[in-house]
C-alpha cells in the first residue's frame, strides 16, 4: 500500500535531531525521500541553554531513514548562509530528482531575560535562525518548485510563542511571529503556483531543546537544580490537556498531513499542536 507521501522529496532543516529528525523519519516511513540539512555543530552563544547537535547525531539520522529503505542525502550547512543552504538544497535536488516538500524547521530557544536586558548579539542568534533562516530556506526552495510546476508544500515551524507573548522570551517570540507573517505572504505569493504553505505551532515538546537544566530554571526560577519530576509538573500545568509536553511525533503528525494530498487546499493555515496551551 502506497504512502501518504509516496514518491515525494522532503527538504527538512535542522533534521539532526528533535522534531527534524522525526520529521525526516515520519515522512520517510509515509514514502519520502529526504534532504537533510543542519548545522551539526556549536552555535556561539547557544551552549548555556544547551548543546548543539553533533555530526554524529546527523548520521544518526542518515542510518534511520536509510534502515527504512528511504534514499537521503545529508549535508551540513547553517540556515544564517543563504549560499551554503542553496548549495545544499541544489545537491540533494540534483542527487534526487525533484524537490516536492519543505519543512523549514531549524531554530533555538534563548530566554531568561527582560526584554530590556536581551543583548544585541542574543537577539541576533535567534533571529538569524529563527526566522531569516526560515525565510533562506524558503527562498532555496521555491525556485525548484516553481520550475519544476507541480506544486508542492512548505511547512513553517513556529511556536505557541507565534501566537501568545511569552514573558521573558522576547527574542523567540518575535522570530516566531515573524514566522507567521512570511507564512501568510508566502502563501498568497504562491497560491497560482500550486504551492501550499502553513505553518505548525508546538506547545513544549519532548526535545533537548526544553528537556534541560535552563530551561527547567525558567519555570522553577527559585530551585537551583530542577530534576525532571519538577518540571514535568509545572510544564503540565501550563497545557489545557493533562500533559507536560507533547512527543516530537506528534508535530511531524501534522507536518505529513500538510505535506501530504490530504491537505490539497489546505494553504495559510497556523496549525496548533498545543495541547490546548493557547486557551489559557
Amino acid at each position: 500500500m502506497a504512502g501518504r507521501v509516496d514518491g515525494k522529496v522532503a527538504f527538512i532543516t535542522g533534521a539532526a535531531r528533535g522534531q527534524g529528525r522525526s520529521h525526516a523519519l515520519r515522512l520517510a516511513q509515509e514514502g519520502a525521500d529526504i534532504i537533510a540539512v543542519d548545522i551539526a555543530g556549536s552555535i556561539p552563544g547557544m551552549d548555556r541553554f544547551y548543546p548543539g547537535a553533533t555530526q554524529d547525531d546527523l548520521d544518526e539520522t542518515v542510518a534511520r531513514v536509510e534502515a527504512l529503505d528511504r534514499r537521503i542525502v545529508a549535508i551540513k550547512a547553517d540556515v544564517r548562509d543563504f549560499t551554503a543552504l542553496k548549495d545544499a538544497l541544489d545537491s540533494g535536488v540534483a542527487e534526487l530528482g525533484h524537490l516536492d516538500v519543505v519543512s523549514a524547521n531549524a531554530g533555538v530557544f534563548q530566554f531568561g531575560d527582560k526584554t530590556e536586558d536581551v543583548s544585541d548579539e542574543d537577539w541576533d542568534t535567534v533571529n538569524d535562525i529563527n526566522a531569516k533562516g526560515v525565510w533562506h530556506t524558503a527562498k532555496a526552495a521555491i525556485p525548484h518548485l516553481k520550475q519544476q510546476g507541480t506544486g508542492g508544500s512548505i511547512v513553517l515551524t513556529s511556536s505557541t510563542a507565534g501566537i501568545m507573548g511569552t514573558p521573558n522570551v522576547a527574542a523567540y517570540t518575535a522570530s516566531k511571529h515573524a514566522v507567521v507573517g512570511i507564512m501568510k505572504t508566502l502563501a498568497l505569493e504562491l497560491a497560482p503556483f500550486s504551492i501550499r504553505v502553513n505553518s505548525v505551532h508546538p506547545t513544549g515538546v519532548n526535545t533537548q531543546m526544553i528537556r534541560n537544566e535552563a530551561t527547567y530554571r525558567l519555570f522553577l526560577p527559585d530551585t537551583p537544580h530542577p530534576t525532571d519530576e519538577q518540571a514535568e509538573e509545572v510544564f503540565r500545568t501550563t497545557n489545557a490537556l493533562p500533559i507536560p509536553w507533547v512527543e516530537p511525533v506528534d508535530i511531524s503528525n501534522a507536518v505529513l498531513f500538510l505535506a501530504s494530498d490530504e491537505a490539497r487546499y489546505v494553504t495559510g493555515l497556523q496549525l496548533k499542536v498545543d495541547a490546548g496551551y493557547t486557551l489559557k
